[in-house]
């Protein structure tokens, strides 16, 4: 794989979207700044519903009078449908406008949201779930690309900053913002609240949001399609399935589906490669003869298992193990959160300035370290504070890896493919979040199945179970500070065509 060539090169002027080259420009322009402000936020709510189920699937349970397996598939038919949605995304942006792309993703959110507010039953409360996941696809690809469309070289650091923030922050508040709304109100709530943000992010978009891309037609593989549907579906159903099996669910269906998965994607890939020859692949794999682009998102899987496992895990350590309640819990989450945030901008700058290694070598070294800590010292009789240091360290490892890795590896692909790369990106983020949670999940439960076999408390074989499934993050964080030191800087300059 080769890398592009670190040759300065000039960047078109992103409002005046013409062919011939002017001397690059610094900043953003008015009305760049409002398209990508107005992305951010719109993104930042709706990646936040992606994690808000965790913590009310017990009140849900109640509520409803469903079973635990059963209230589990609000979150798994979230990521089911992002993870079936977002490779298409790459085929999709290059075809409608930005406008176009935001009022369909926001529309499709909205819609969701409304419907779960509304509903008066489980079924419909899925279903409200599933068309929000469908816009939620829609939007992180969109914000990826725009950013990189008409963001210069120079500054890609400072903004891809504050896109860690969506990434990394907004599911990390999920369970936090979930635990106060449920202290207090009902669970309608969760969706009641963030449907006014949703409608004024619509109305915005519509009047205000400028096309910063040019659409160009061209024919969708249906093919395509259906095995990408059951490439990434197979994957993440089967790999939420996991832990299900692990107490007592169908080890024959989970295997079956992971092997449909596979084979799914095996075919998608080959179909994709047979395409790429005439451009019409609805997922451009060439993303990858970039080396750092290779290394970015396999680096990336490792972070995302890592930080959708703490996530999983560290709720069921605090109520299983420790007794705290469900608002105390969320708090004790969030100054990582807003770690992760306020560090955010700040590492984008440092990017700007020094480059990818200064910030990844350390920053994996944080994750890692913490990861560590939290499979060697949180027992049955750990303090809480214990928990806020281990998650405020990794929290802050996570706050340098991200942008580093987003910036990098997307500056990397040639601007013809930032779609694809986005959209790449998105899908990795969604099948690695879905591996991390059945990774420390299948390891907690087998753990502590067979303490509890043993003769153990509940409470000390929930410990033990915690405790593995964090010595298997900590082992699995262990290659990413090798592949830090391989990651390159994105080059220098890059020429954006007239048409996207």
């Amino acid at each position: 794989m080769t890398d592009r060539t670190d040759q300065p090169t000039t960047v078109v002027e992103p409002s005046a979207r013409t062919s011939d080259a002017v001397e690059a420009p610094t900043t953003l322009s008015a009305r760049d700044r409002l398209a990508v402000a107005l992305l951010l936020v719109s993104t930042f709510v709706v990646i936040l519903n992606e994690t808000i189920m965790g913590v009310a699937l017990p009140r849900l349970m109640h509520d409803l009078d469903v079973t635990a397996s059963t209230a589990q598939w609000l979150t798994t038919a979230f990521l089911l449908t992002m993870a079936v949605v977002i490779p298409v995304t790459g085929f999709f942006l290059q075809r409608t406008t930005t406008r176009g792309a935001f009022l369909t993703a926001m529309s499709l959110f909205g819609l969701g949201t409304l419907i779960c507010a509304l509903a008066p039953g489980f079924p419909v409360l899925l279903a409200g779930r599933v068309v929000q996941a469908m816009g939620t696809a829609v939007m992180l690809p969109l914000l990826m690309t725009t950013v990189m469309t008409v963001t210069p070289p120079a500054s890609r650091g400072r903004t891809m900053g504050n896109i860690s923030i969506v990434i990394s922050v907004a599911p990390a508040l999920g369970p936090t913002i979930s635990g106060l709304i449920l202290s207090v109100l009902s669970w309608r709530w969760m969706f009641g609240l963030v449907l006014p943000i949703a409608a004024v992010a619509l109305v915005l978009g519509a009047l205000r949001l400028p096309n910063v891309t040019e659409p160009r037609q061209a024919r969708v593989d249906v093919l395509s399609v259906l095995l990408s549907a059951v490439a990434f579906g197979g994957l993440v159903f089967g790999l939420s399935s996991i832990g299900e099996a692990a107490h007592g669910g169908s080890r024959v269906a989970t295997a079956a589906t992971l092997l449909a998965g596979a084979a799914g994607l095996t075919l998608f890939v080959a179909r994709q490669v047979w395409l790429q020859r005439t451009d019409a692949a609805l997922l451009d794999l060439r993303t990858f003869r970039s080396r750092t682009f290779a290394v970015g998102v396999a680096m990336m899987a490792v972070m995302m298992m890592a930080l959708f496992g703490v996530i999983i895990m560290l709720p069921i350590y605090a109520q299983d193990v420790l007794g705290l309640d469900t608002l105390r819990t969320g708090l004790m989450l969030l100054p990582g959160g807003l770690l992760m945030g306020l560090l955010a901008p700040l590492v984008g700058r440092a990017y700007d300035k020094v480059g990818p290694r200064p910030l990844l070598v350390p920053g994996t070294i944080l994750v890692s370290t913490a990861t560590w800590g939290m499979a060697l010292l949180l027992g049955e009789g750990s303090a809480p504070w214990m928990v806020v240091v281990a998650h405020l360290t990794m929290s802050a490892g996570l706050a340098l890896v991200f942008t580093p890795l987003f910036t990098s590896a997307l500056g990397s692909v040639v601007p013809e493919r930032y779609s694809h790369g986005s959209a790449v990106i998105g899908t990795v983020q969604q099948v690695a979040g879905a591996a991390g949670t059945a990774l420390f999940v299948t390891v907690l439960s087998a753990t502590a199945a067979g303490l509890a076999a043993d003769g153990a408390s509940t409470a000390a074989a929930t410990a033990g179970g915690v405790h593995a499934a964090f010595l298997g993050g900590a082992l699995l964080t262990l290659p990413a500070i090798a592949a830090a030191f391989a990651v390159r800087p994105a080059p220098a300059g890059t020429a954006a065509p007239a048409h996207h």
